[in-house]
């Protein structure tokens, strides 16, 4: 495990949060409707006798989507609930910490973010890797939200002009044909060997129309498509991995799914072609090891995104990322989507993500 809080006296550190709201620069479409607001609750965590180095971590939910979050008011409460606990020393242990939080994962990847900020000493470095000390950078997709055919286009070819040789599109949200119209202008001006495609499809095909619509994709040398069905229907989307014409990716699949054994299963059962991780959403940091570890045991690749965290959030998935060796584009492309983020040593260039 990668994580280890042993060193920590849980009795004798102090938990703080404050919610932050952050504005999407131009509305951003997804299959869960249009996002022009973005909510987030900062964790910051020090030592009751030093309060000199501070932890920040960041948990981070999208509504409708995170499995731990029903409202505001029940969603802070339960930070706060935390807060007050840890304040008054009733945490003896991460692993009571841990327990108390399990079935909130957003709040499970704050709490070791801050955690592993302050045992690094609060500078915002979680991991040292060749990515933080700026030796190595991390490719990344350029994301293509939902949109009309104009919109669609003209931030395909912003991705492009900034050099991006990944390009992820989300499908679902026009007309099929208008889509496969897009991928098809973009594939005869670029071979596959120039210009990966990625297309989400967030769950928006049915059983019946889903294999023809993989086999019109496949065609245009499509690298993979995520969740092609509705989450929840294991046998259903086992049956289109075994016969898809090209690859498909697990994302919101995995979403709630916390027990070793079901993870195995899901895997074994389903058996994708790739899994996609967002710690956020699939456990934190350590939930995510876990799907990382059965996954690869089984020979399914996998890459990383973001669920749109501000970039304290995107740093540390960033640089947890950066600690393996995964030559596959990431997806960690989002620190440009608010209008008054968070200052960050990451920036991006030529569709590669760099530290420093």
């Amino acid at each position: 495990m990668i994580l280890s809080f042993d060193a920590f006296d849980f009795t004798k550190l102090r938990f703080h949060y404050e919610r932050k709201l952050f504005h999407f620069k131009q509305p951003s479409g997804t299959s869960r409707g249009i996002l022009t607001e973005k909510h987030a609750w900062f964790l910051r965590i020090w030592k009751a006798d030093d309060e000199s180095v501070v932890g920040t971590g960041e948990c981070s939910i999208i509504p409708g989507l995170s499995p731990d979050f029903e409202s505001f008011s029940s969603y802070e409460a339960e930070i706060q609930m935390l807060c007050m606990r840890a304040n008054t020393g009733q945490f003896s242990a991460y692993e009571e910490l841990y327990n108390s939080i399990q079935q909130f994962p957003s709040v499970v990847f704050g709490v070791e973010t801050a955690l592993q900020d302050l045992q690094q000493g609060g500078r915002g470095i979680f991991f040292e890797t060749d990515f933080t000390a700026g030796k190595r950078a991390i490719p990344i997709n350029g994301l293509i939200w939902m949109g009309d055919e104009a919109f669609m286009q003209s931030q395909i070819d912003e991705k492009l002009a900034l050099g991006y040789t990944c390009i992820k599109m989300k499908i679902g949200a026009i007309e099929f044909a208008k889509e496969l119209a897009i991928l098809r202008n973009l594939r005869m001006r670029f071979p596959a060997s120039e210009l990966t495609l990625r297309v989400d499809a967030n769950g928006a095909f049915s059983s019946a129309e889903a294999m023809g619509k993989l086999e019109r994709l496949a065609d245009l040398e499509i690298h993979s498509i995520e969740q092609p069905l509705a989450a929840g229907d294991w046998q259903a989307m086992a049956t289109l991995c075994s016969k898809t014409p090209l690859p498909i990716a697990l994302d919101e699949e995995l979403i709630g799914v916390q027990d070793s054994e079901k993870k195995k299963a899901l895997i074994t059962t389903i058996q994708p072609q790739f899994i996609i991780l967002k710690p956020s959403l699939h456990g934190g940091i350590s939930g995510c090891e876990e799907w990382i570890s059965i996954a690869t045991a089984a020979g399914i690749p996998w890459w990383i995104t973001s669920a749109l965290e501000s970039n304290v959030g995107l740093n540390a998935i960033a640089q947890f990322t950066a600690t393996y060796d995964n030559p596959l584009p990431q997806g960690l492309g989002t620190g440009g989507l608010y209008v008054e983020n968070t200052p960050t040593k990451l920036h991006i260039s030529q569709g590669n993500l760099y530290f420093g």
